[in-house]
Order: C-alpha cells, then structure tokens, then sequence
C-alpha cells in the first residue's frame, strides 16, 4: 500500500441538464424557465472534482457510452485534473444524465437516467486493481448498483486502503457493504431511513442519527443543512460543527462538494475535526455561488 494520498471515486457521472424558472413545477403544470445550460454531474463525477480542486491525487472509474455526453463528461474530468484511465466507454448503453430543475430560491428537483452507470461492476475492478492498490481512501455513492460497490470496497480494503460511502439517494446497504464502511455520510432524509430516528435538520437529531449509525460504522458523519454537520464513531467521540452562514444561491451540488473536500482530507492525514471543518467550509462557499458563475 503506498503512503501517498490517493482518493479513487468509483461511481456515477451524469450529463446535467440545468433548468432555471421561477417555480418549479406542480403535477399537470408547465411553467415558463428563464434559462438552461449543461454541466458535468452524477454524484461521483462531482465529488471526484471536489477532491481534485484540493490537490490531491485523485482517479475516476465510471462508465459513459461513446457519445456526446460522454465525451463532455470525459473533457471535464481532464480539465479538473481527474485521471480517467478507468472510465470505460459501453457502445451498449447511453451515458447517464439529469435534467434538475432550480426555483428562484436556489432549491432543486432532479430526475437522473443512469444509463452506463449501471454497468459498472467487476470488470471494472479488475481493470483497475493497480489503482485501487494504490488508494488511500476509496469514495462510493448509491447511484450505482450495490454489488459493483462491493466489488471495489472488496478491493480496496484487501490492499490497505478505507473505503467511504455517501449513501446517497437513500437505499438500504447490503450487510456486506456494510462491513467493509470505514465512514459513511448521510444528510438528514439519509440519516432517518438508516438509522430509523427522526433528523428534521437540526444538530441533535443529526448527533443523535449519527451515534445510531455508529452502532454499524465505525465513523458516521450526517450532514443536517443549514444547521450544520454532526460526527460520531464507535468510540464514543462526538463533534457538532454548525452551519456557515451565508446568502444561499443554489443548493445543488453542495453534499458532493462537501464530500469531495473531506475525502480529500481524510486520504491526506487530516484529524476528523479540521477535515469536517474545512468541507463545511467549501460547501457554504459553493451554495453562495450562483449556478451561473460556478466554474
């Protein structure tokens, strides 16, 4: 196992279609935009930019098909400095996207297509066991199948590394997956379906998630919105961090951002503490940044 800092996101990446208008929709109801543009998504992709915006080394696995989107996809991942050795092209599927739709609020929806995403799996592990050798921390999100995040926790665990989840949109894990979790981050609807006790964003609910959870992860971060981010591990510690205050612009993308800087502490060394502080940090920077200026 080397001792230099790699984060390897193994995951999801979507062509983002974002959609800008007063309100957004009821059932039955069309209602005119004001603007659209297209950016490179899916929770993987995001936080594997996160992660590489700090410096750290940081490597892609994925899948797109042989298209458009995927060649928009992959052109973003080279710009952000993300080695994308592993991300497959699958001619047999199309690339996954979203279309999310933003009110004057900053506040989305979403509907995502998953497309390539889907196909991931062992072959992909075994493409890139050199890489996953070589990972310091490994970081998973639920956009793709359990199994194919078994196979690459399996992995990385065997050779050395930790393996984070982002247990994001809300499923149950499998009992497997479970025991191979060195940390798993959750917001506060994520928190509520695992750990079965009411969040409603608040600290307490959050704390009182996340010391739940630990009872199956030896470390469990559950992030409560605007009111900040609770930690807590099988060891009894616990850490409350409150929110940065500042004047919302768009709430999207800001879990994947949060998670994108902490991964990158946590491969480098940092103590739980400062990483958990400076992703909150990065998050409330990308939430007052209007989608427009976002780079």
């Amino acid at each position: 196992m080397t001792t230099s800092p790699r984060v390897t996101v193994f995951g999801s990446l979507h062509y983002d279609i974002a959609v800008m208008g007063p309100a957004r929709p009821r059932k039955g109801e069309t209602v005119t935009g004001t603007s659209w543009h297209p950016k490179s998504g899916g929770k993987g992709g995001n936080q594997a930019v996160s992660a590489a915006r700090t410096g750290i080394a940081t490597s892609m696995i994925g899948a797109v098909a042989d298209d458009d989107f995927g060649r928009f996809l992959i052109a973003n991942l080279d710009r952000k400095n993300v080695d994308h050795t592993f991300v497959r092209r699958d001619a047999s599927q199309s690339t996954g996207m979203s279309v999310a739709i933003f009110d004057a609020e900053g506040d989305y929806g979403a509907v995502i297509v998953s497309g390539s995403n889907l196909t991931l799996g062992d072959g992909d592990v075994r493409a890139a066991q050199d890489l996953l050798n070589r990972t310091t921390l490994l970081v998973l999100q639920n956009e793709i199948t359990d199994a194919a995040n078994v196979a690459a926790a399996r992995a990385v665990k065997q050779a050395g590394g930790r393996v984070l989840i982002n247990a994001a949109p809300a499923r149950r894990l499998s009992t497997e997956l479970q025991q191979l979790v060195d940390i798993i981050v959750v917001n506060a609807i994520e928190a509520e379906m695992l750990a079965g006790v009411p969040v409603a964003e608040t600290l307490d609910g959050a704390l009182k998630a996340a010391k739940t959870l630990a009872h199956v992860f030896p470390e469990v971060v559950v992030t409560a919105g605007g009111a900040g981010v609770a930690f807590a591990n099988r060891r009894g510690d616990e850490i409350l961090i409150e929110a940065v205050k500042v004047d919302v612009k768009s709430t999207h993308g800001a879990g994947d951002e949060f998670i994108g800087v902490l991964s990158a502490e946590i491969s480098a060394g940092t103590a739980i503490d400062a990483a958990l502080r400076k992703a909150n940090r990065e998050a409330a920077k990308l939430v007052s940044t209007a989608e427009k200026d976002r780079v």
